[in-house]
């Protein structure tokens, strides 16, 4: 496919999957309280001014209509629509202005994660946060999204990037931001410049229940009363025994003052 068919491609992919999503009782159950999760320590997160990366499908904006969505993706129910790599050099957000950059399951589609982290920092006040929700490999999840998963997972890379790029949603390597977080410890030294990595917060979110609501391609029947309670127990298991059960992880990075 040519760039231009690829980029269309995942544009009404990209639409496509928003409606499964909102259709998805469960599963936008899922969301509501990793939001919850992530956000839990910010009483004040709804007065903040807090910038989304990679909007196209999430549904943040529904639970924090303070939120600034932005995607590279030409949406028309978006805020913003630019490449994040390039957020240091963006217009309409004022630097050091932010007080915190989110983004979901969105930094193993980047080409160069490091750059847009790194460049983040421009945007983001001293201390602002960075928040970001990626897949985590613990010895259950490893074989789901390796086999059942339609994305990439190749823990094989030398460096942290994206060799071959497609689609902006087509072109991925789930398993980037794991090794970035959590076994290549070098990699993460390239940001130690720009967030004081000493107050790095790192969470796990939920076992099973993803799997358990078809996520974006499918739904599973499960009524919602069951699901709800299901959930509870889920996450207990992820946090108890994250190496062992939990399928995501949730990074906050602190930046540091202006340069």
């Amino acid at each position: 496919m040519m760039a231009d068919d690829l980029y269309n491609h995942d544009l009404q992919a990209t639409l496509a999957n928003r409606r499964r999503l909102k259709a998805n009782v469960n599963l936008m159950y899922w969301y509501e309280q990793l939001y919850r999760q992530l956000f839990a320590n910010e009483p004040d997160f709804n007065s903040w001014r807090v910038l989304e990366i990679g909007s196209g499908t999430s549904p943040l904006k529904l639970y924090f209509p303070n939120v600034i969505t932005s995607d590279i993706l030409n949406l028309d129910y978006l805020d913003l629509v630019f490449d994040c790599h390039d957020i240091d050099a963006l217009s309409e957000i004022p630097d050091h202005s932010l007080d915190a950059i989110t983004l979901t399951n969105v930094l193993h589609h980047l080409r160069d994660p490091i750059r847009f982290l790194r460049g983040a920092t421009r945007k983001l006040r001293a201390n602002g946060s960075l928040y970001m929700v990626e897949p985590y490999f613990s010895l259950t999840s490893y074989p789901l999204y390796k086999l059942l998963h339609h994305e990439p997972v190749d823990f094989s890379i030398k460096r942290p990037i994206l060799d071959k790029i497609d689609g902006p949603l087509s072109s991925s390597n789930q398993a980037l931001p794991h090794m970035l977080f959590f076994s290549r410890n070098g990699w993460e030294d390239e940001i130690a410049d720009c967030y004081d990595l000493s107050r790095t917060r790192r969470s796990y979110f939920s076992a099973f229940s993803y799997m358990a609501t078809g996520g974006i391609s499918r739904r599973i029947p499960v009524p919602p009363y069951i699901y709800s309670m299901c959930f509870k127990i889920d996450q207990a298991m992820a946090r108890a025994a994250p190496k062992l059960f939990a399928s995501f992880f949730t990074v906050r990075l602190f930046a540091l003052g202006e340069k």
